[in-house]
């Protein structure tokens, strides 16, 4: 199965591309070096100079035609020189326009298909296990650092108990339809008694009805809501405590990201080297799964970030190319993709990152 999509869905995209670039304002001669200026950036990292590209060029031009439409690029901001006499480099507007307007993305052959929907097969593993290994499956592709959101626990639940620690502190035993068991610990009111422990139990249970939590938590919270429950006031409150702790978003997930140590492989500056510091401590912070889950949950495919312009590290000379993957309901769970170099193979890792979303998505169903 191809990525593509039919014949006019093609011709369609490439001509969408071509109004890209003539928005722009960009000539078809100037169109064409900036993408060979790129391709040499996304093969060698090297800049290139005028007599490289009037090698690489399909067309016959002098190094002084080059030169010239060279000047023209760098005056509109896309590529720059490195240092004094070098050859020029792609800057992130310049990789934006490349990927938006020029790039030509490849699409999977049928046995890379097959062998990433056989990585990521179940087989009697658990989810969190899959995705661990499609994590690995993409660092290994891209040569960079992959990375999952895991969707947080949305199965059916069969049974929950609420137990007392202490004053103000309440354990939720949480038993799920495929037998998992989860403990939560929830802060309540102090003085609440066993019995409304109790009543709390048999009122959730009575409704759980193999629901999941989100599910359960809109019944019961509207059912509060419109007063159409004999539950008493102190029961009330360790039910409405344990739903706001069980059901509070998306931070419930779990960020998981292989190959971290190839993003410091081409890393020679201490600046660059501070940079993927920064970024891995972001990708440590809870707020970074809110923020990959609403960029995830914005869109309908594959969602590329250029370095500064990355809205979620904006970190220097790093990419991010991330896609959601859906339930059963089509509701967005989770997002999967990889963070490398702004030289990173876009040609070969958008459609990969495209296709094992798909997968992930179909195990989910």
């Amino acid at each position: 199965m191809s990525n593509d999509g039919p014949l006019p869905a093609r011709a369609a995209e490439r001509a969408s591309r071509r109004e890209e670039v003539q928005r722009a304002g960009l000539p078809a001669r100037s169109a064409l070096i900036l993408r060979e200026i790129v391709e040499a950036y996304v093969e060698t990292g090297e800049p290139v100079g005028s007599r490289t590209l009037s090698r690489r060029l399909p067309l016959s031009l002098s190094p002084a035609t080059i030169r010239n439409v060279m000047a023209d690029l760098e005056e509109a901001g896309l590529i720059y020189a490195p240092h004094t006499s070098a050859g020029r480099l792609p800057t992130d507007r310049g990789l934006r326009l490349f990927v938006d307007g020029l790039l030509e993305r490849g699409a999977l052959t049928p046995e890379e298909e097959e062998a990433i929907a056989a990585r990521c097969a179940a087989r009697g593993r658990s989810i969190e296990e899959v995705l661990e290994e499609a994590s690995a499956l993409l660092a290994g592709l891209s040569q960079a650092a992959g990375l999952v959101l895991a969707p947080k626990a949305d199965a059916p639940l069969r049974h929950v108990e609420f137990v007392a620690l202490g004053p103000g502190r309440v354990l939720v035993v949480l038993v799920g339809e495929d037998g998992s068991v989860e403990n939560r610990i929830i802060e309540t009111p102090p003085g609440i008694p066993p019995s409304a422990l109790t009543q709390a139990t048999n009122y959730v249970n009575a409704r759980l009805a193999g629901r999941t939590l989100e599910e359960a938590r809109r019944a019961i919270e509207e059912e509060i809501r419109q007063a159409r429950t004999e539950l008493d006031a102190l029961a009330s409150k360790v039910v409405e405590a344990g739903l706001a702790t069980w059901s509070g978003g998306p931070s419930g997930g779990a960020l998981i990201v292989r190959g971290q140590a190839r993003l410091l492989a081409d890393v020679t500056a201490l600046a660059q080297l501070e940079a993927i510091r920064t970024l891995f401590e972001r990708l440590e912070a809870k707020e970074t799964l809110l923020k990959l889950l609403e960029l995830a949950q914005a869109s309908e495919g594959v969602q590329i970030f250029i370095g500064s312009e990355n809205r979620l590290f904006e970190t220097a000379g790093v990419t991010m190319i991330v896609a959601p993957y859906r339930n059963a309901r089509e509701r967005v769970v989770g997002a999967i993709g990889v963070i490398g170099p702004t030289r990173i193979n876009y040609g070969r890792i958008i459609p990969a990152v495209d296709y094992t979303a798909k997968v992930i998505g179909r195990l989910l169903g």
